[in-house]
């Protein structure tokens, strides 16, 4: 353990500051799509019983239809946020008749990506953009990289634990802007280290072939039953990209040195113009294809592991967000649907991410060159395609080392970090957790795509059976348990509401669509402008 890192736990675990850590919030967004008995995609509109998905606040869509999000409400407590995301899962099975939740990332089997569905969310202006956006997506990529699902982890420390850390460090100004600053050499820490929970929880080493759709690909496939696609020490395929054709992004020069750049590296890719994207047109035959022609429609095509964030207002873009108020949360995009958990994720990996995210914090976490940062690329790219592999290497400080024995020390370092959460909360869950994915190190058949995969082989199975007996059984245990920080009653008013809500949203449009648009796109220059003024 490092200097700096035994430094800053020590004073966090005095007496005067050591229960600020307890405020930790989180939150879960967890995507998986509907199919029908047979496992096939379920084509029917999103049900009328779940509400509305523009305004709901915890049932709404991703990408498709047939694609659901929930989301649970900040919480303090992980038994808490686990259990809103359960009742949210069981009031939905109970809703859609026999359809199933997808217990996997990789899709089911498609026969054509072209009949996957646009998500819908009505006749507003903000309605008829999010379907636009997702019209680009297809435009661009191909809908079958869009039916991917994944588990997003929101996560924030408390004001009371920002403020003694301030002390501690020994600074004083802005509070906010101290936030600001500590939550992005957190990230830059997470992205060194990223490859350790993609190696961990990585649970999608094999897919169906109908993912590829007749396209070629550049990795080694081996075949397992009657139509899966495997390798063989890969960990997370959801990760790897497959179905990621914009090189444009590749050339995007984001950093996370400072909140300053990074909203000005995404402002330059919304408001850079892509040849590629221009071949596809706006506006053709009077009807809208994508949003813009530029590199990113809008902030959330780019793609990253991780992001910083901070609630937004009604028609706010991301960015001026952050721009006005400062980083308020980080969001984790790094995790797959875990397809042992009825819910896609268990409380052992929310422990195994505070201690992993507190880690990344009290780390030193020098600027990152962009040199650097394609280092870390590499390095997740290696894990995801070839993590389990024997004697595997990724670069550390511009040396190869053992990605094994870098792990090791990891969690070497984190262990005293989880000692001192368990002493906070009086519990054993995170020591205990770290000790339960330690294994994998010790035995990499004991990751999630370790267990998958070797399941997968020894039945000769191929992954879509697997994932369907698994959602089969979900379905069952979600139907037969009782709710229990819900209840039915308040999903069906909150149905209700999000359906009013999403009226009256339509009713206040003052403004065409062509003009909405414009004005939306106008707001980065405002608060641009806005930001300079202060």
């Amino acid at each position: 353990m490092g200097s700096t890192l035994q430094q800053r736990l020590a004073k966090l675990n005095a007496a005067p500051n050591k229960h600020a850590i307890t405020g930790i919030q989180r939150g879960i967004e967890r995507e998986t799509l509907r199919v029908k008995p047979d496992g096939k995609l379920a084509l029917t509109p999103h049900p009328q019983a779940l509400g509305a998905a523009l305004t709901h606040p915890w049932i709404t869509t991703d990408f498709s239809e047939s694609l659901l999000e929930f989301i649970t409400p900040v919480s303090d407590s992980i038994d808490t946020t686990l259990a809103q995301l359960t009742d949210i899962h069981r009031f939905t099975i109970k809703n859609i008749g026999d359809e199933q939740f997808w217990a996997g990332s990789m899709p089911c089997f498609i026969t054509d990506q072209k009949q996957i569905p646009f998500a819908q969310y009505g006749s507003s202006n903000v309605g008829r953009m999010k379907t636009l956006y997702r019209k680009g997506l297809h435009n661009r990529y191909g809908s079958m990289m869009q039916a991917i699902s994944g588990v997003h982890f929101n996560f924030s420390f408390s004001h009371s634990f920002w403020q003694q850390y301030q002390q501690i460090l020994g600074q004083s100004g802005d509070l906010q802007t101290f936030i600001s600053e500590q939550y992005l050499a957190l990230i830059r820490n997470y992205k060194r280290y990223v490859w350790l929970i993609v190696y961990l929880f990585g649970a999608s080493p094999a897919m169906c072939k109908s993912f590829l759709e007749g396209r070629s690909s550049r990795y080694n496939f081996q075949e397992l039953g009657k139509g899966s696609l495997y390798l063989p020490y890969a960990t997370s395929l959801r990760m790897s990209d497959l179905g990621y054709t914009n090189s444009a992004q590749s050339s995007l020069n984001i950093t996370y040195n400072s909140l300053p750049e990074y909203i000005a590296g995404l402002h330059q890719a919304i408001s850079m113009p892509s040849d590629e994207y221009k071949n596809i047109g706006v506006k053709v035959n009077g009807e809208y294809q994508q949003l813009n022609a530029n590199v990113l429609q809008i902030e959330n095509e780019f793609y990253s592991t991780i992001r910083p964030k901070r609630t937004t207002q009604s028609g706010e873009r991301p960015t001026c967000a952050l721009a006005k108020r400062g980083v308020e949360y980080i969001e984790v995009r790094a995790l797959d649907v875990n397809p042992f958990s009825s819910v896609g994720i268990s409380a052992e990996q929310m422990h195994f991410l505070d201690v992993f995210l507190l880690y990344c914090l009290l780390q030193d976490s020098p600027n990152m060159s962009a040199a650097e940062q394609t280092i870390t690329e590499q390095n997740l790219k290696k894990v995801v395609t070839d993590g389990r592999r024997t004697n595997l290497e990724i670069q550390q400080n511009g040396q190869p080392r053992l990605m094994l024995d870098w792990a090791e020390e990891l969690f070497a370092d984190m262990m005293p970090l989880a000692q001192y959460l368990d002493s906070a909360y009086a519990t054993q869950g995170y020591s205990g957790a770290l000790k339960q994915f330690y294994l994998g190190l010790l035995d990499p058949s004991q990751t999630f795509s370790g267990k998958l995969l070797n399941q997968l082989l020894a039945q000769q199975q191929d992954n879509s059976s697997y994932t369907l007996k698994l959602s089969a059984t979900y379905r069952q245990q979600l139907l037969q348990e009782p709710y229990q920080y819900y209840s039915a009653e308040q999903f069906t008013e909150a149905a209700t509401q999000s359906l009013l809500a999403q009226q009256q949203v339509e009713q206040q449009d003052n403004v065409s669509f062509d003009q909405y648009i414009e004005q939306y796109f106008a707001e980065v220059p405002q608060c641009e402008d806005k930001k300079a003024a202060t």
